[in-house]
């Protein structure tokens, strides 16, 4: 098998860009973690269709002292020989990191390009911080790095960011510092391009920095650290799995990356805290977290592998295929109108 490409250039030129970031990211990490004699991220393919519709390459992090869980994905999915999808291609670089250390935070982004039959095409660009232990300097500094290379667009991108990441039942965010851009752009393909590249080098740059620094300073986490993290990454693996519009989307749409799509997911959570907050949500999500919890064993605290990893994604499509409407009531980002033009 191998992955065709889209024939589109604009999208082939988007995914040597993703691709430059992904292998970027992946070196900058394997040279942090100076690991000499092992491999520190494993490199995992996957198909669309064989290969006809694309597919991707995820990197998984495999250094277990370093890492909670750490995955940088890109792929590019297209439709060029299906008359029928109105959908071109999308091409995308989707990435998290769980460090192992709970003073060091996890960081998610996403770039992606997606292009219609009909000539249109937009970009999402999201970049969030998230601390199981909060430190204002690593949020500042975050924060400053992405302003400063986004201008004009960083206030209602942090603001639609804010909104995304909220989560209503348990009245907080997910992360501390949050940039979204959804299906935007500025009708100049160049300056976006530009945009979404430089977005994703700040960040890599920044989180490396902020990364290292933890370390640094907090070599000897305490038990009661890790059991905030454990809770932090149930917290986590909760808003995916009910809130993330990405996620949920991704899931709907075939089944053939499941695992990778779930790359986000920490390696243990607490059951019981997750248990705790069925109450708190409304029909039907409700349910949709009681069909997440019976996927896990009866210990308190639960192992995320593989095999649960593709029984959560099972459950979470069959939920929203059995309620469509549901849908409605994920994460929504669209809250801050964003002026379009020279934003560099």
């Amino acid at each position: 098998m191998y992955r065709r490409n889209a024939k589109s250039s604009q999208a082939q030129i988007v995914n040597s860009m993703v691709e430059n970031l992904q292998q970027y990211f992946v070196n900058r990490l394997n040279k942090m973690t100076n690991v000499k004699h092992e491999q520190s991220f494993e490199r995992i393919e996957w198909f669309r269709d064989e290969g006809r519709h694309g597919g991707g390459v995820r990197y998984v992090a495999k250094n277990e002292k370093v890492f909670n869980r750490a995955s940088v994905n890109v792929s590019q999915i297209h439709y060029d020989d299906d008359s029928s999808k109105n959908l071109a291609s999308a091409t995308a670089i989707s990435t998290i990191i769980h460090p192992e250390n709970p003073h060091a935070p996890s960081v998610h982004m996403h770039i992606s390009w997606t292009e219609m039959k009909n000539g249109y095409g937009y970009w999402r660009m999201m970049a969030d911080l998230n601390p199981a232990i909060a430190n204002e300097a690593d949020k500042a500094l975050f924060d400053e790095k992405i302003k400063n290379v986004t201008s004009k667009v960083y206030e209602a991108a942090a603001a639609q960011g804010d909104s995304y990441f909220y989560i209503p039942a348990l009245g907080r965010h997910r992360g501390v510092s949050h940039f979204y851009l959804e299906e935007y752009s500025s009708d100049d393909f160049q300056v976006d391009f530009n945009l979404a590249e430089i977005l994703g080098k700040t960040v890599i740059d920044s989180y490396i920095q902020i990364f290292c620094k933890a370390i640094e300073e907090n070599g000897s986490p305490s038990d009661n650290d890790y059991k905030i993290q454990l809770d932090y990454h149930t917290l986590y693996l909760f808003q995916v799995l009910t809130l993330d519009r990405g996620t949920t989307s991704g899931l709907l749409v075939h089944d053939q990356n499941d695992v990778g799509i779930m790359g986000s997911l920490p390696s243990k959570i607490n059951k019981t805290l997750l248990s705790s907050w069925e109450r708190k949500l409304p029909t039907p999500q409700d349910k949709l977290l009681h069909n997440l919890l019976d996927v896990f064993s009866s210990n308190s605290i639960c192992v995320v592998d593989e095999n649960i990893k593709k029984a959560l994604a099972n459950a979470v499509r069959k939920h929203y295929k059995s309620n469509p409407k549901a849908l409605d009531m994920q994460a929504k980002g669209n809250i801050v109108p964003i002026t379009v033009g020279n934003h560099q």
